[in-house]
This record gives C-alpha cells, sequence and structure tokens, in this order.
C-alpha cells in the first residue's frame, strides 16, 4: 500500500514524540545544547569586556557619574544588529550552508554579547549571577518538558510567536510612554511565552531530526539553527526575568 505524503509526516511526526530513548538523537541534542553553553560564554565574555574595558564601554555607551544613561549612536547599531541579520537571513538564507549557519550564529552571539554589557553595568553582580542560575534552571526543565512529552506543541508554538509580535510592538510603543505598568505587564509576558517557545523548539529540533532521516549536511545546519533558537530564547528569558527582579545597582 502506497504511503502519502501526509501520511509519511504523520508518522514521521509520531514516531519523534515516541522515541524518548534514541542513541543517535541524544547525540544529536548534545550538539545543539553544548552550542547553546559555548554561545552563551562567549556572550558573557562580551558583555564583560563591553562593560568592564572603557574604550568599547565608552564606545557603546553613554556614560554619566559613573551610570550608564543609554547607548551611543555606534552601540544603538550594535543593539539591533542581530534583529536585521536575523530578518535578513530568513530571506536570504533558505538554503545555509552549515558554515554559514555557523557564521549567523556567532556573528548573533557576540553582537548580543556586547549590547549585554549594558546589564552588567545596571545591575548588581549579584543579580544577574542568581537570575542566571533561576534561568538556566527554568530553562532546563521547559526544555526537558518538551524533549519528553508525547503532546504536540505546533498550535501552541504558533500562538507563541505570534505572543512575540505583540510583545515587540508593546516594547516599541512603551519606549513613548514610558508606563512602568506596561513594561512590567510586557516583563512578566516575555517571561512565559519565551518559557513556552523554549518547550517548543526543543520538540521542533526533536521532530526536524527524524524529519531529514540521515542527511548530516542538513542535521548540521539545523543544529545551529537551533541552538539559535534556543539561545535567544534563554537571552531573553533572563533579560525579562532581570527587568522584573533585578536590582539595580
Amino acid at each position: 500500500m502506497q504511503t502519502f505524503p501526509s501520511d509519511r509526516q504523520a508518522r514521521t511526526k509520531t514516531l519523534a514524540l515516541d522515541a524518548s530513548v534514541d542513541a543517535g538523537l541524544r547525540s544529536y541534542m548534545l550538539g545543539v545544547y553544548n552550542k547553546l553553553g559555548l554561545g552563551l560564554l562567549a556572550s558573557a565574555a562580551a558583555a564583560w569586556a563591553a562593560s568592564s574595558w572603557p574604550p568599547l564601554r565608552d564606545a557603546l555607551f553613554v556614560m554619566e557619574a559613573g551610570a550608564v544613561r543609554g547607548y551611543t549612536p555606534l552601540g544603538m547599531i550594535v543593539a539591533f544588529a542581530p534583529l536585521v541579520i536575523l530578518l535578513g537571513a530568513a530571506f536570504f538564507m533558505r538554503k545555509a550552508a552549515a558554515k554559514g549557519a555557523g557564521a549567523l550564529y556567532w556573528t548573533i552571539v557576540t553582537l548580543v554579547g556586547l549590547s549585554l554589557g549594558v546589564l552588567a553595568l545596571t545591575y548588581t553582580g549579584q543579580s544577574l549571577v542568581t537570575t542566571f542560575l533561576v534561568t538556566a534552571a527554568a530553562f532546563g526543565g521547559l526544555s526537558l518538558v518538551g524533549y519528553t512529552t508525547k503532546k504536540d506543541l505546533t498550535g501552541f508554538g504558533s500562538f507563541l510567536i505570534m505572543g512575540v509580535i505583540g510583545l515587540i510592538i508593546a516594547s516599541l510603543v512603551n519606549l513613548f510612554l514610558q508606563s512602568s505598568a506596561v513594561g512590567f505587564a510586557v516583563s512578566a509576558l516575555g517571561v512565559l511565552i519565551f518559557a513556552g517557545l523554549t518547550a517548543y523548539d526543543t520538540q521542533r529540533l526533536k521532530l526536524a531530526y527524524y524529519e531529514l532521516g540521515g542527511d548530516e549536511a542538513a542535521r548540521s545546519v539545523t543544529t545551529n539553527y537551533g541552538a539559535l533558537s534556543l539561545y535567544l530564547n534563554f537571552i531573553n528569558m533572563f533579560q525579562f526575568l532581570l527587568a522584573l527582579f533585578g536590582q539595580r545597582r
């Protein structure tokens, strides 16, 4: 009996949702998490350099009496460059090779890290460490849920992506309103949305592993894109939690 494409896709999805123990899948996911961990370390190093090395700090941030007051023009470019690059990649890198996907990942990680230097200048070291550990614990638990659940999160993920668009719009509006209530609501919703996206993206990576079959080149590309998705989820959760509970200098 012939199996139609839709049937094959359904069977592949069922297999991925049920396959909680698979050596190849574990190796694939481990590669994603290793790249994610290295990316976080690279961002932390970039943030430390941006906040501690005076020439770089002064090039990126406006400082007054030892306190950060905003971004310089160069700092604004660095802060918004990741979004521009990601949008450009969505149109021009649909069939990227592994090297191109890797270059995209490390470029984003470095630029985001440099812009995060503002957090080290704004919040106390204790708040940064505590919030990072809380984010890491929450991220690990949510990713585990996405890996082990047999529930299809596809529809849930589409809803969350729409929520991200709403967050971006609300954040831009609040740049003009400067409302603490709106800022609090955006941060609280941001934590929930990116928490859900962590589980969704983990399951999506798991499904991709089975859909790609033995195509190692495609898996290598997916590893980079998967690490980037999880990295952005982690960084956004961290920033929103810091906005809610962090102690300023």
